[in-house]
């Protein structure tokens, strides 16, 4: 933005990318993000033993305690997206109703291996009346399965987006808000 000042402000919303520990979270917001993400990644220790199920997450050695920050410009559209990764695990999770304020919309990232650990992010935001979406992750050596097997599975709503990503790859991740952003939009439109 030049130091023009009858340039107008971009319009800016708040994102969070959600789901169960070890989904692909922070990896979502750092292949997006166009800035360095802000995390608070600390090493899994001994003191996680009987708190943090590692069963499917193969060789994590990190995990997020508080959240993650990035932010996302889409330039001839005037729009920043600033996306907010929540932690995990149970523990973490007083914090989720501070990050969902001002928040418009959410991803909520899924695994197949460990599908049950989101049906507590899709209760979350049907509670609070949140539009999200359902990505599943596509993880190496996952089953691969259809969105419409996966919204059985998790029991979503017809008009709830579930969609396939790899939150490794930019342009994938990019896709999924573009669709967060549709399905936000065709929602409050009704």
């Amino acid at each position: 933005m030049g130091s023009n000042s009858s340039e107008p402000f971009p319009t800016s919303f708040k994102f969070l990318i959600a789901g169960g520990f070890g989904v692909g979270k922070t990896t979502f917001i750092h292949s997006v993000s166009e800035i360095e993400p802000l995390t608070t990644e600390e090493t899994l220790t001994v003191a996680s033993v009987g708190h943090d199920d590692l069963t499917g997450v193969g060789d994590k050695t990190t995990t997020t305690v508080a959240m993650d920050f990035g932010r996302i410009t889409f330039d001839p559209q005037n729009i920043v997206l600033f996306l907010f990764g929540t932690p995990g695990q149970d523990r973490f999770w007083f914090m989720w109703d501070d990050l969902v304020d001002g928040a418009l919309g959410a991803v909520v990232l899924a695994d197949t291996r460990r599908l049950e650990d989101c049906f507590a992010a899709v209760e979350f935001f049907e509670r609070r009346g949140i539009d999200f979406l359902v990505a599943v992750n596509q993880f190496e050596n996952s089953f691969r399965y259809q969105p419409e097997e996966v919204r059985q599975a998790l029991d979503i709503k017809p008009h709830i987006p579930v969609v396939l990503c790899d939150a490794r790859d930019r342009r994938s991740a990019a896709s999924v808000l573009v669709q967060l952003i549709e399905h936000v939009l065709e929602t409050r439109a009704l």
